[in-house]
């Protein structure tokens, strides 16, 4: 009897802790190289007591089950929730793999799909208690994420080919209840910059597997052939439709698709020429009203050391139509130096539309740019630049950003890959910046190891 009333009361203990959470903002962080999910109360994190520790951690989520042997399996690399919050997606850039096994890059990429609820309950902690399904991404260096409904659709992208870090032109569609393979987009080949020779003129839709073309790893003159489409963003027309940009890193563009046409199961649906930008894209974001898209020019895989230090912002109208003007505006980001690299790596939307936040990797720290300003082609359309700082002394490195619903804070992923030296180094960290008064607000340590996604939810 003792027994039983001691095992009661733990679990009543547990319950009680998972219950007594404040109402929120929480974010969740992905791990990456560590394959867990952090949930974190920025609640909690913005305390002074909790800063430079990992106190506002409420648990650490696995993506998936452990190999039999024990290992962490997953490289979650990108998170997004579903539209009431009950349910997460995370996309495994390589899959179900042991990040400090597999070096190679092309795995095939997954999504573990979670329990929004469970993953904030504090006996989540370092268990695959939230997962409901791991299923297959659709093709390999999976990146970009989208669920369409409540959610009744994803939609993911793919960067890379089979043991390749080139060789993709295919956006999947996927079913979240079933985890089928429901359709997918097949994107052309072309070189948009003519920067490449060789490449081949081969219609798509094709069939045939092997691929038909040569794939690369970088730096390659001969990189850019394929798409390699990273994230994604879904604009709005003023012809009432819906479009799908892609941001190509491959051929470092961006593409524009006819939504409405791929979900009713067609392959090929870009509508109009790519939009060329400075560099490969990563991040991209649509505005609160979907009429314009901001892409990040990341980095191009011509050759090494050739970061870019801008972001595009793309009108949603001139891009379906293929008329000029279409990049409406190209601003410097995290640097006054024009020839300054700053990798700016992710974009987030203020709820206003009226600014856009932009996380530059090289040089720590995020830009505010003003959508107003840079449309005119006014100077100073950077309006801000926040400096990002680890009381390590380490760099802050900072990549994927979300912010919170009323735009107040932006919660940013930091931190560089350390995987080769030890798999067990939390060498990551999140964020929490006070976007009114431009200014890092708190950090919480030890998330994961090179950690990329972020999302935010408002409330529990």
């Amino acid at each position: 009897m003792r027994v039983r009333a001691s095992l009661l009361s733990l679990c009543l203990f547990a319950a009680a802790t998972d219950v007594a959470l404040a109402a929120g903002p929480y974010a969740f962080v992905t791990g990456r190289r560590d394959p867990r999910i952090y949930a974190i109360d920025l609640s909690a994190a913005l305390k002074a007591a909790n800063n430079n520790t990992d106190k506002a951690i409420i648990s650490r989520n696995l993506v998936g089950p452990r190999r039999l042997d024990g290992v962490l399996l997953g490289d979650p690399a990108n998170i997004v929730l579903s539209q009431d919050g009950k349910t997460a997606f995370v996309m495994n850039h390589h899959g179900q793999v042991s990040n400090s096994e597999f070096l190679q890059h092309g795995g095939r990429a997954s999504v573990s799909i979670m329990d929004v609820k469970k993953m904030l309950e504090k006996s989540s902690d370092n268990t695959d208690k939230a997962v409901e399904k791991v299923i297959d991404g659709g093709w390999f260096g999976g990146v970009g994420v989208l669920a369409l409904g409540n959610p009744d659709l994803l939609i993911t992208s793919a960067s890379e080919g089979w043991m390749s870090e080139d060789g993709s032109n295919r956006i999947t569609f996927l079913d979240p209840k079933t985890g089928a393979f429901v359709g997918q987009i097949q994107m052309a080949m072309k070189d948009t910059h003519q920067l490449r020779t060789g490449c081949p003129d081969i219609e798509v839709p094709w069939h045939n597997n092997p691929a038909p073309v040569n794939v690369h790893l970088a730096p390659s003159k001969d990189f850019g052939c394929w798409p390699d489409p990273e994230s994604l963003a879904i604009g709005k027309g003023s012809d009432g439709k819906q479009y799908l940009f892609a941001g190509d890193a491959g051929t470092e563009d961006v593409a524009v698709m006819d939504l409405g046409r791929a979900l009713k199961g067609e392959p090929v649906v870009e509508i109009a020429p790519r939009i060329p930008v400075q560099s490969g894209p990563f991040g991209i974001a649509a505005s609160p009203n979907g009429k314009y898209i901001a892409v990040t020019s990341r980095e191009t895989n011509l050759e090494d050391d050739n970061e870019g230090n801008t972001i595009s912002i793309i009108d949603v109208d001139l891009a379906r139509q293929g008329k000029p003007g279409a990049e409406a505006a190209r601003v410097q980001v995290g640097s006054d130096d024009p020839k300054g690299h700053t990798r700016p790596f992710a974009v987030a939307w203020t709820p206003d539309g009226k600014q856009i936040v932009v996380a530059n990797f090289l040089t720590n720290n995020l830009s505010v740019v003003d959508l107003e300003k840079a449309l005119a082609k006014e100077p100073g359309a950077e309006v801000a630049r926040i400096p990002l700082t680890r009381n390590d002394g380490q760099p802050a490195r900072p990549k994927g950003l979300a912010l919170t619903g009323d735009g107040h804070y932006a919660v940013v992923a930091g931190g560089a890959n350390s995987i080769k030296k030890s798999a067990t180094d939390l060498t990551g960290t999140a964020f929490a910046v006070d976007l009114q008064k431009k200014a890092q607000a708190a950090t919480v340590t030890g998330v994961g190891i090179d950690p990329y996604g972020v999302a935010v939810l408002d409330k529990k």
